[in-house]
């Protein structure tokens, strides 16, 4: 072997080397939650050594998480170049076409994967989703039962089951929903809600409270805080402002927010049965919409509650008696079934408002505002 092909073997087992622990590296920030460093680690490795399924597969996925999916969709294009039936690189770019909003692609391509591979039970629940948003309610009640048959996460799918089928709901949504799909929605959380949804509940919320009692209160906390929409609002009457959420990215958002003294990320009910402070004002606005039975929330808000408190929230109204979930995913609460709750947990009813919460495909979602002083 001539010195320049021994000098070529070296190069390349170096650079081998430097793209497999750029790889590792990238699958350590990509498990902690670091994606930004994920995608400069997998960039790096594909850099080191072009065309790197793994390496090029992770990049996909990172991209996804990062609210990226066009990118996502040449990362897994570049892997179908060669390898054209890879079912990884296929179902990345299903999810990412359904992150465009291109449903019917989506869709489309999500029945390519399974006719590849129908033992993949995330496949098969996202596939339920795309069904669910699109109003098909009994072929996505068939996708979700493949997804448990296939050995998928049975709460989370049978949550959705619950929700197109109508059937007896669980009393709350999975804690790994909600963290996902805020953590998720976290970069484009407010801009979607105000401007596509026209989401209002935080504003009639606080704007009703000024009519009921000004403040200012000494502490309030903030549960389900999220980015601090309604903490915008609520710090201008407090002095000490806290805040709750379970999805640790929309802490984050809320921290560079600078409205809160105290910031938590945590369950929010679990929370309260921790917690020992008492406050002035608890307010709540878009989170009892993902629990069904309000029961363990009211009471532990109610241990919280200082003498002569208030705990003001908003629900999604719903049209019968009692609680239900919907396809949309959220539960509906009715008057009758709050009214009741609050006698039972020691609330005065202050004053309950009749009020949209946002749109949905430009119609108006019917919401309730509740203002419940300490009995």
């Amino acid at each position: 072997m001539t010195q320049a092909a021994l000098e070529d073997d070296a190069d390349a087992g170096i650079r081998q080397a430097s793209a497999k622990a750029r790889f590792f590296e990238g699958l350590a920030a990509f498990n902690d939650g670091r994606f930004e460093d994920a995608e400069r680690c997998f960039v790096a490795s594909l850099e080191a050594l072009p065309g790197r399924i793994p390496a090029l597969l992770n990049l996909a996925a990172t991209r996804l998480m990062l609210q990226r999916p066009v990118e996502a969709i040449a990362a897994a294009a570049a892997v179908l170049a060669t390898q054209p039936d890879n079912v990884d690189a296929l179902q990345m770019r299903a999810s990412a076409l359904a992150r465009l909003g291109l449903k019917e692609q989506a869709l489309d391509a999500f029945d390519g994967v399974l006719a590849l591979d129908p033992s993949l039970a995330d496949a098969w629940s996202q596939r339920g989703g795309l069904l669910r948003e699109a109003g098909r309610l009994a072929e996505a009640a068939a996708a979700f039962e493949q997804a448990i048959t296939r050995g998928g996460d049975a709460a989370l799918n049978g949550y959705y089951l619950a929700a197109v089928r109508g059937t007896t709901p669980p009393d709350a949504a999975p804690a790994e929903y909600v963290e996902g799909l805020f953590d998720n929605y976290s970069a484009s959380f407010e801009r979607h809600l105000v401007e596509s949804l026209r989401y209002r509940a935080h504003t009639v919320l606080i704007e009703a409270l000024a009519a009921i009692r000004a403040g200012p209160f000494r502490s309030a906390l903030d549960l389900g805080c999220g980015t601090g929409l309604c903490g915008a609002l609520v710090r201008p009457r407090v002095e000490r402002l806290t805040g709750v959420d379970l999805a640790g990215r929309m802490v984050a958002l809320a921290r560079e927010r600078g409205v809160y003294d105290r910031l938590e990320h945590a369950e929010i009910v679990a929370w309260l049965g921790n917690n020992r402070e008492t406050f002035d004002l608890v307010v709540s606005t878009d989170v009892l919409t993902y629990f069904g039975e309000l029961g363990p929330l009211f009471a532990g808000v109610r241990q919280a509650l200082a003498i002569d408190g208030l705990f003001c929230f908003s629900v999604e109204l719903a049209s019968d008696d009692g609680m239900r979930l919907q396809p949309s995913l959220r539960y509906a609460h009715s008057e009758h079934y709050l009214r009741d709750l609050a006698a039972r947990h020691g609330y005065i009813v202050a004053h309950l408002l009749h009020a949209p919460i946002r749109e949905e495909e430009r119609r108006p979602i019917a919401g309730l505002y509740g203002y419940l002083g300490a009995a």
